[in-house]
């Protein structure tokens, strides 16, 4: 199970070989919503997201014998490049599972990183039954992009800087929007700031149509969404939150918000233009909620987690043009 001591054991661990991301503000995104917005660019981190923090905790918390062997994971790129590079640098082998649909920058880097790709069908085919198959025939170890406490807590270390620099500039309430897929990066931080911050309430932020986590945590059940595949936020597109992330959310969340894909550009363009950061789709979502769904947020000051800048040329020039 996941929990505070994991995550802070998993930033001893991270300690030299991830980086400690800023906290950046701009004037102009404080007008355009309506109160203090600080943003935290993990689409900085190695990598380009956040996930290579879960990564790295999972692959150096192994024993050498089982990390030599290799890992397996499955991811639309984002996972697949933090457990790729976090493989490469322990040397040993990793195979990644990527949807056919993945931007092809995000499997392109993957190999690039020293990953050999799988490939699979998502509308079609079940890549937890392909992991779980490749891992059994290889003798190699599955890492989760979410619901596994080893990558929960690597995420958490994100939490734990913020509740550091957040106190170091003098903010002790407000709202941490986390883009959320599966929930493992949203449930990290929570427990980080529970422990080290509790005046920061954790918000789940979402595209519209891949809403899971927004309607389980009103429901207070496991939701699921009607559809894989289809938005180009597919950095955050899961089935369902995680059955051991969900009651994290469910006991420390926030309600969520939900933002169109349109916004979602709007938001990269202004992280582009105010903050000088390449978010993609996925990695914007969180600031478009800060952005234009002010009407949900009653805290004075908002933390905006911006958690990966992967995206195809297409898609970015796309956002541009928003302007």
């Amino acid at each position: 199970m996941t929990s505070l001591a994991l995550i802070e054991a998993a930033a001893k661990r991270l300690a030299g070989h991830t980086r400690r991301t800023p906290l950046l503000t701009s004037p102009f995104l404080d007008d355009l919503a309506g109160r203090r917005i600080v943003v935290k660019p993990e689409c900085l981190q190695h990598t380009g997201s956040f996930k290579f923090r879960g990564a790295w905790s999972a692959l150096s918390a192994m024993d050498e014998a089982t990390r030599k062997r290799g890992v397996i994971a499955f991811s639309s790129g984002n996972h697949a490049q933090g457990i790729a590079h976090a493989a490469t640098l322990h040397g040993a082998p990793s195979v990644i599972i990527m949807p056919s649909d993945a931007p092809r920058l995000k499997i392109n880097n993957t190999r690039a990183l020293g990953a050999e790709v799988v490939l699979y069908d998502r509308a079609s085919e079940d890549r937890d039954e392909i992991g779980e198959r490749l891992a059994r025939e290889r003798n190699l170890t599955l890492v989760k992009p979410f619901d596994e406490p080893l990558v929960i807590a690597g995420q958490g270390t994100t939490g734990l800087e913020i509740a550091e620099q957040a106190r170091d500039m003098g903010i002790e309430q407000g709202d941490v929007l986390v883009n959320c897929g599966g929930g493992g990066l949203t449930a990290g931080i929570a427990l980080a700031l529970e422990g080290h911050a509790p005046g920061l309430r954790p918000r789940p932020c979402e595209p519209q149509g891949f809403d899971d986590t927004t309607r389980s945590l009103i429901s207070g059940q496991i939701e699921r969404n009607d559809k894989t595949a289809g938005s180009i936020c597919d950095a955050i597109l899961t089935p369902s939150p995680g059955q051991k992330t969900f009651p994290i959310l469910q006991r420390l969340c926030g309600p969520g918000i939900v933002v169109t894909e349109d916004e979602a550009l709007r938001a990269m363009a202004q992280a582009f233009l105010r903050l000088k950061i390449v978010l993609e789709p996925g990695g914007a979502v969180s600031l478009a909620a800060a952005l234009y769904h002010g009407d949900q947020i009653d805290a004075d000051t908002v933390i905006v987690v911006a958690t990966g800048g992967n995206v195809d040329a297409d898609i970015f020039a796309k956002a541009l043009e928003t302007l």
